[in-house]
């Protein structure tokens, strides 16, 4: 670790779910650098947060309610937790957007203030993404190697677009790709149309807005609001009047057009 003027905990935090004011946290890792050179200590604890852990959340830490049932709450753990921290400036990985605040609201239900305007916050995501935009001047660069020049005329762009995806065709041909779950997927990057589309969409998506999903066993489920992680079917059986209400608010065509055909089905024959 680089010298440091003041002590630097990174730490990272596994959750109930995505809302930093509603979730909670079930797990959380730190590791301390000090300030006077000495070996760094971690700490690692699995918390019970004392809420449901959304379906969504569980499919990527997978840790579920067996795991956290006999373990303390933050609020038993937080004094712990504080003293660890100490006055120690803060760095993660999308942890500015995510874990600092999140954190920050649990030590707040315990009445501990996590003091954030005095401490400094590093943000190793904005890092990458800043030394290595994703822009498509960024990609055109990367790829084709030349410079883009007259970015966001629309020709321009588009044609940029096609020169981008010949260098991404060329660089990634015959290399497999290993995703978040540790699977792999032979050579994805390919001249097919099909196996691009499968690569760049998210296939148990249904809609452009997200608010639609399949689940494991490929049925339709609610990815928002109070009924997420649930079958059309399930809450069909529990607040019929939910679907006549997505029809009358502004949800997409797409989630309107399912939503549509799915009460067609519930009628008599």
């Amino acid at each position: 670790m680089f010298p440091l003027k003041r002590d630097l905990v990174f730490f990272d935090v596994e959750t109930t779910g995505l809302h930093v004011i509603r979730d909670r946290i079930l797990q959380i890792a730190m590791i301390k650098y000090f300030k006077n050179g000495a070996a760094p200590e971690e700490v690692s604890m699995i918390l019970n947060p004392g809420i449901p852990i959304a379906p969504e959340a569980l499919a990527i830490h997978g840790i579920g309610p067996e795991q956290v049932a006999n373990q303390p709450t933050f609020k038993e753990a937080a004094q712990k937790l504080y003293d660890f921290l100490g006055d120690a400036d803060l760095a993660g990985y999308n942890s500015n957007r995510f874990d600092i605040p999140i954190l920050a609201e649990e030590f707040a239900r315990c009445g501990f203030d996590l003091d954030l305007d005095n401490r400094r916050q590093i943000d190793v995501q904005r890092i990458f993404y800043k030394m290595e935009p994703r822009t498509l001047k960024a990609a055109y660069q990367f790829y084709c190697n030349e410079e883009l020049k007259d970015a966001h005329d629309a020709l321009i762009d588009i044609r940029a677009t096609v020169r981008v995806l010949e260098g991404q065709l060329e660089k990634y041909a015959g290399q497999d790709y290993i995703n978040d779950d540790g699977e792999q997927i032979e050579a994805p990057v390919k001249p097919d149309t099909q196996a691009l589309h499968d690569f760049t969409n998210d296939l148990k998506t249904l809609d452009a807005t997200q608010r639609l999903k399949f689940n494991e066993q490929g049925e339709i489920v609610f990815n928002f609001g109070k009924f997420v992680g649930q079958t059309f079917e399930q809450v069909w059986q529990k607040e019929s009047k939910y679907f006549q209400w997505i029809l009358d608010k502004e949800f997409s065509f797409q989630v309107k057009a399912l939503v549509k055909k799915f009460i067609e089905s519930k009628k008599p024959v």
